[in-house]
């Protein structure tokens, strides 16, 4: 990183690193350290975090408009047989995991399948190329892997969570909503006897509720985490090591950059149908 010798701790915090900027003193700074981040309090943003998602969801919208544009009967290209696999794909699984009718529903699974995937498809490029760019433009930090930050994966989960609250009003109405909470899972006929279950009820639907976009965010964090945890690890091992051991791990990775983004998609659907129905 420097002209001088860096510890292996270094090495990991700096590739671990946000490139963080936000208003400090009065002035936008982008913080150098972890602790010049902590400072800048709530409304800092993590600049490349950002950057990389809004391009990457561009890459994906632009891709897609184009190949609808020019889409033809007969014989297809490679680019809209691929566009047309996908979205069979997505079709199937929410078919299999959706009882409800919403114009909503599959959209919201192609894109957040496709987002999270390219997102996570960012682990696989070599953990020093990016950082060292970064550095030589002058730039400091830059995390090149979205949903290894937790901030990218909570935002994502809660927008489900918001969507889920919302169609779960509407279908239900608020008083049914309500009621789902409240008179859940412990009922009984004697009025008495269920007032005194609301609040058990009331926890265990509550906890329930919050655990879905807890469990959305910490799932899909934690595992890149730490694939990418793992990739600065061999990182820092010799030079025959490295290649020893990077290309079996990066191969092993596709499957886990494919399998996380298709755990959000599954579990996003399987919320939605859970929120449509009247009793679940």
């Amino acid at each position: 990183m420097t002209s001088e010798a860096i510890t292996s701790a270094d090495y990991i915090r700096h590739h671990l690193q946000n490139l963080t900027c936000g208003i400090h003193e009065g002035q936008i700074h982008c913080a150098h350290t972890a602790e010049e981040a902590k400072e800048m309090g709530f409304w800092a943003l993590n600049v490349d975090t950002f950057a990389v998602s809004l391009v990457l969801g561009l890459v994906f919208l632009i891709f897609f408009y184009r190949v609808g544009q020019t889409a033809k009967k007969g014989v297809p290209s490679g680019a809209q047989n691929f566009v047309e696999w996908i979205i069979e794909f997505i079709d199937n699984s929410v078919r299999g995991s959706f009882t409800g009718r919403s114009a909503l529903v599959a959209p919201l699974a192609m894109t957040v399948f496709l987002w999270i995937f390219l997102m996570n498809l960012m682990d696989l490029i070599p953990v020093d190329y990016v950082p060292y760019l970064a550095l030589s433009l002058g730039l400091g930090h830059f995390k090149v892997v979205p949903s290894t930050d937790p901030n990218a994966t909570i935002g994502m989960s809660l927008g489900v969570f918001f969507l889920v609250v919302f169609y779960s009003i509407k279908m239900k109405g608020f008083g049914g909503f309500v009621g789902e909470l409240a008179l859940m899972p412990f009922q009984s006929k004697n009025k008495l006897v269920q007032v005194v279950f609301m609040p058990v009820n009331l926890l265990l639907e509550g906890v329930n509720l919050i655990a879905k976009p807890v469990s959305l965010a910490l799932r899909l964090f934690g595992n890149m985490y730490a694939g990418e945890m793992i990739f600065i690890l061999i990182a820092l091992l010799p030079f025959y090591a490295q290649w020893t051991l990077s290309l079996p791990w990066a191969i092993f990775h596709i499957l886990i950059v494919t399998l996380q983004a298709f755990i959000f998609m599954t579990l996003t659907i399987v919320y939605l149908d859970m929120a449509h129905q009247e009793h679940h």
